[in-house]
């Protein structure tokens, strides 16, 4: 998987977020959605960066995998 192609679904997931902000009448009618989203741009993020990191340290970006909600979303800083 290219950059470009995580990048291209990050955008189309920040749309699909937009969308669903602002065309429910009411926040909780997506909420699920919302969340699964929110995930789901979390794990792309991830990937995006596990990607630069190994091309920044000489390892091949093609072995960067994505990993599960678990791990992405109980990250610390």
């Amino acid at each position: 998987m290219e950059d470009q192609t995580i990048l291209d679904r990050i955008t189309a997931l920040v749309d699909e977020e937009h969308r669903l902000r602002e065309g429910a009448p009411a926040p909780e009618a997506n909420a699920d959605r919302l969340k699964s989203v929110a995930e789901q741009l979390d794990q792309c993020w991830d990937l995006l960066r596990q990607r630069r990191a190994k091309r920044e340290f000489g390892a091949d970006p093609e072995t960067a995998k994505p990993r599960d909600i678990g791990t992405v979303e109980n990250y610390t800083n």
